[in-house]
């Protein structure tokens, strides 16, 4: 089967969630299929595998709506993009999008570093669920990343298209750890600064655990820091900046817990990295991190800082069996699996629109 992969959405220097989903999920399908690459820059093609490609526009160029017909002579038995907003006017395959989460329905406000056009569209698209339905109609079939979403997509009746699902998984990022007990009391948060991950939560957890540090891995701008600083006295927070994947590695290998007060995410791929490692995860009581993290994560009530600290507490006399178990849930998850669905579907979908 000839698959054209939309890899627009990929990120260098560094992936994102959306560029690793890309990355990993394009490299799986080219073991088993004939696949073309997309991309809008060519520098992205040193983060992706060395396959064939063709150079489009721009994901967020006014023209997008046009590039399902722009490249309608590239050869391809059907066309799979990780995002929802590639046009299908004119298109000469089936084509298949993806809906990660429906997260900026409830929080409309745009990530900072999209340009101001962009960021404006954004809200205006989030208005109201009308436009989603029409991009998502106007597609063969769609993708969605977990049981949690395809929920939504079908409680708000969003497509009349097939839906399947395609997990994220964990790349390997060392080997995982083989301590009984952690060798500091670190705890990690991998996440942006965005109001609804609620990082002041985690930050006035840790204010209430004398001896433990914070460390956020993230890019982080000089007002948000300040502001974390300032809201509880005595936490100890170590502001990274952006790690490296070693560097983030290693962290987690010698932390307590990964730590993630999230109010809504589509999935959480630092979960799954955490736990492949055997670090034990303490997080939100979300449907997101229920489905992640099963049996093997703490959970405390969203918001309760008082809540999350003592969870924190309790992993003391029960670190080792949190650690196996978590090796064990992350192992459920896996890119190979999930490039197989992702063929499967992509097949199904050529099947019946032919």
């Amino acid at each position: 089967m000839r698959i054209l992969f939309d890899c627009r959405y990929v990120r260098f220097p560094r992936h994102d969630g959306i560029s690793r989903f890309s990355a990993e999920l394009v490299a799986g399908l080219a073991l088993d299929h004939d696949v073309t690459m997309l991309v809008s820059d060519e520098r992205q093609l040193a983060m992706l595998p060395a396959l064939p490609h063709v150079l489009g526009p721009s994901p967020t160029g006014p023209l997008e709506p046009l590039t399902a017909w722009r490249l309608r002579r590239v050869p391809a038995d059907v066309a799979y993009s990780p995002m929802q907003t590639i046009g299908s006017i004119g298109r000469a395959w089936p084509l298949v999008t993806t809906v990660h989460d429906l997260i900026y329905y409830r929080h409309p406000a745009p990530p900072r570093d999209l340009p101001a056009p962009v960021r404006l569209l954004w809200r205006l698209y989030h208005l109201s669920y009308a436009p989603q339905r029409l991009l998502l109609n106007g597609a063969d079939g769609v993708v969605t990343i977990s049981e949690t979403t395809r929920g939504l997509i079908e409680r708000h009746r969003l497509t009349r298209r097939p839906v399947a699902i395609v997990p994220n998984a964990a790349a390997p990022l060392a080997e995982p750890v083989d301590h009984d007990r952690p060798p500091t009391r670190r705890l990690v948060y991998m996440g942006s600064f965005m109001p609804y991950k609620d990082v002041e939560t985690l930050v006035r957890a840790t204010a209430l655990l004398p001896g433990y540090e914070l460390h956020l891995c993230s890019r982080v701008d000089t007002a948000t820091r300040d502001r974390l600083a300032r809201l509880a006295a005595g936490a100890s927070l170590v502001f990274h900046d952006g790690v490296s994947d070693d560097a983030y590695a290693e962290l987690l290998r010698s932390a307590t817990a990964l730590v993630h007060a999230s109010h809504e995410e589509g999935f959480g791929i630092p979960l799954l990295e955490a736990m492949s490692l055997g670090v034990p995860v303490v997080v939100a009581d979300t449907a997101i991190f229920r489905e992640v993290g099963g049996d093997a994560a703490a959970f405390f009530p969203v918001g309760d800082a008082d809540a999350l600290a003592r969870a924190v507490r309790a992993l003391e006399g029960e670190w080792a069996a949190r650690s196996r178990a978590s090796r064990e849930q992350a192992a459920r998850f896996s890119w190979r699996v999930s490039a197989e669905r992702l063929g499967a579907f992509l097949a199904e979908v050529a099947a019946g629109r032919s």
